[in-house]
């Protein structure tokens, strides 16, 4: 398992973090928008380093920037004792280890998360990848990063709409897993929060299902509530006018597995109405078109959890606990997002 640092002085950290280690040289990826935000934060506490960016957003989370990412990898010289730094998101987290984890059959990397999102979620639990033809992390590999420094520092550099994003994944995490949390984060106002707590809290939620999970065999298929559906309305929507960030999507798809929850599992109405209170309150209704359905249940037979031809959701028996290989019919999904189109924010 990958270790982790909670840091209040994230330069400072790194600093400490890399005067332990032996490398023969250090490359650091970012995004356009990472490198002009996050990048100064941490630039003069590292030892002589290359920097590689690349444009920011999902759309370039593909083969082709991976390639170009190799490609300055090997221009650089970079050998197997060579250590990666990737400092973003999700996108950069995930691409960056991906393309470290098949250098050379594998090169070490240092993640630094610096959005809420890849804080409490992506960049724990050695899920890297890149999406292919529309599918979201379709080409990828489980590779453990050798450290993971996290600091809510970054999280001042982010707009509103970003920090908001991450936010689906706090709501996901006492969903499956503790409902006290839960409970807490519907005490206040969601831009009010602890945020330092709230990421301790939630990496420690994460980190304790991929301990008996590792590979996603079994119980880390909880992790994925919200996201059969909430993915493949990210992906459909991709390259559209109406792009949604992916804690957005995941937030409708929460929505539409807890009717789901409610139909297979019998979760309570009072607890399916929490849930509605709680996501509706932080993310609105973003309008999902009923011409866009079919194609929307089409892609949920992408996802990596199902077997076959069978499509298997993790749902909720009640708020706390989550079940995961639950069949669930296509008709099901158009029901679910029926359901969320006729729920009034």
């Amino acid at each position: 398992m990958e270790k982790i640092v909670f840091s209040s002085n994230i330069a400072q950290d790194l600093f400490r973090y890399l005067e332990t280690r032996k490398f023969s040289q250090i490359g650091v990826v970012a995004d356009s928008e990472t490198v002009r935000l996050c990048y100064p934060l941490v630039k003069t506490q590292l030892p002589s380093h290359q920097l590689y960016s690349f444009p920011a957003g999902e759309i370039h989370k593909n083969l082709e920037t991976c390639t170009e990412i190799w490609k300055w990898m090997t221009e650089c010289g970079f050998d197997r004792k060579a250590i990666l730094i990737n400092i973003g998101g999700g996108v950069t987290g995930d691409m960056g280890g991906f393309c470290a984890s098949t250098y050379k059959r594998g090169i070490r990397f240092i993640n630094l998360p610096t959005t809420l999102l890849s804080q409490v979620d992506a960049s724990v639990g050695g899920k890297l990848g890149v999406d292919f033809m529309g599918y979201k992390n379709h080409i990828g590999v489980f590779t453990t990063p050798e450290a993971v420094l996290i600091s809510d520092e970054f999280l001042n550099t982010l707009p509103k709409s970003e920090l908001r994003s991450g936010y689906a994944e706090v709501i996901k995490h006492g969903l499956i897993a503790n409902a006290n949390y839960f409970e807490g984060l519907k005490q206040h106002n969601w831009t009010a929060q602890n945020w330092k707590d709230i990421i301790e809290v939630s990496v420690g939620i994460k980190r304790d299902v991929v301990n008996k999970d590792p590979k996603e065999e079994g119980l880390r298929k909880i992790l994925n509530f919200g996201h059969t559906i909430g993915h493949a309305i990210e992906s459909f929507y991709l390259n559209s006018s109406h792009r949604l960030l992916h804690g957005e999507a995941i937030a409708i798809g929460m929505l539409a597995e807890g009717y789901l929850s409610h139909k297979y599992l019998r979760m309570p109405p009072q607890d399916l109405q929490k849930i509605e209170d709680i996501i509706l309150t932080v993310f609105g209704k973003p309008l999902v078109q009923e011409q866009d359905f079919e194609e929307i249940a089409n892609l949920c037979f992408q996802d990596k959890k199902n077997e076959g031809t069978v499509l298997n959701f993790s749902l909720l028996p009640r708020i706390g606990t989550c079940e995961y290989n639950i069949a669930v019919g296509k008709e099901d999904i158009l029901q679910s997002l029926r359901y969320y189109n006729e729920l009034h924010s």
